[in-house]
């Protein structure tokens, strides 16, 4: 008989404030207002989050005008462009806005720099959500960018008068490369401290960074659309351990473990800690396993909830 699997929990992992905050809005709509309450596009990146919702009257629409005349709206995490917010006005939708609020500083952020005549490069993945959302809030739009190579193409209208901001969910160490690119080509360009960029997403990348030097292999558990989740998987591989994001316990490989002793598990921004419990599990049945904590940043972040759902009664774990 073998010896169990080793495996390394990540600290933190899982559910930051933004998607806490997110899932608790739908859940105090529906015991204010009763099913069904509308959300514009997946709540948060993750299916099993999005079906139970689903199960206690959420439906999730990808158009506004997909919802019925005064139903109650919820926009999601990622945030919406402001022609978005205007249809809903236009038919006098009540809206809940659940945009995490981190992601509304860097539509503040642009805002600010757009007024000042200054046009705004957004550091980002083209098709997202959040940066769907980010350029429809800012005047005159921007300029988007994914990486150093789409610096050296941007057409801009004054070099002299140019800003950047960046999607929340990537990392100090994905843009900071590109910052560098933009700074290189237009000296004058400014934006905000590389600390403005998502705590959330930044201290788990860090512990994905330290878990994969002392470990065999790296699960992620994240849905295969959330960039944050794919981030984590990606710098498994960096340091050149097997990496693997998965959605749950069902989609293990048992031949993953072959020749491994220890393994590195984490998950993604949006994903519940349920799921990882169960892959826990899993792989104690398939191989028996020892479980241990790494130690790394204890996060205490806790954003507000609308006025409007203030006070209805929290639910007991948001997401379950």
């Amino acid at each position: 008989m073998s010896e169990p699997i080793k495996i390394i929990l990540a600290n933190p992992r899982g559910f930051c404030a933004g998607v806490e905050r997110a899932i608790e809005i739908v859940e105090r709509a529906l015991k204010k207002y009763g099913p069904p309450v509308y959300v514009r596009h997946e709540i948060v990146h993750n299916r099993h989050v999005v079906e139970s919702l689903r199960a206690k009257g959420a439906v999730f629409v990808d158009e506004i005008d997909e919802i019925p005349e005064g139903a109650m709206t919820i926009f999601s995490a990622h945030g919406v462009a402001e022609k978005v917010e205007d249809a809903a006005k236009a038919r006098n939708l009540p809206v809940i806005d659940a945009t995490c609020p981190l992601v509304s500083k860097v539509h503040k952020e642009g805002q600010n720099q757009s007024k000042r005549g200054r046009q705004v490069v957004l550091i980002g993945h083209r098709g997202h959500p959040e940066v769907e959302g980010t350029q429809g809030r800012i005047p005159g739009g921007v300029l988007l960018v994914s990486e150093p190579a789409d610096v050296a193409t941007l057409e801009v209208d004054d070099p002299e008068q140019l800003a950047y901001v960046t999607q929340t969910t990537l990392s100090v160490d994905e843009t900071r490369a590109t910052i560098n690119a933009l700074k290189e080509r237009f000296p004058s360009i400014v934006g905000p401290d590389v600390k403005d960029i998502c705590y959330a997403t930044q201290n788990r990348q860090q512990a994905v960074r330290e878990l994969a030097q002392i470990v065999d292999l790296v699960l992620v558990v994240g849905a295969k659309n959330s960039s944050n989740s794919n981030r984590l998987a990606e710098i498994g591989k960096e340091y050149n351990t097997p990496s693997h994001l998965i959605d749950d316990a069902g989609a293990i490989k048992n031949e993953w473990f072959d020749g491994v002793a220890t393994i590195g598990l984490t998950a993604g921004a949006s994903a519940p800690e349920e799921l990882v419990q169960g892959v826990i599990d899993r792989i104690d049945q398939l191989r028996g396993a020892t479980v241990v904590d790494h130690d790394g940043v204890k996060e205490n972040v806790v954003f507000k909830i609308p006025s409007e759902l203030a006070n209805v009664p929290a639910s007991s774990a948001a997401g379950d």
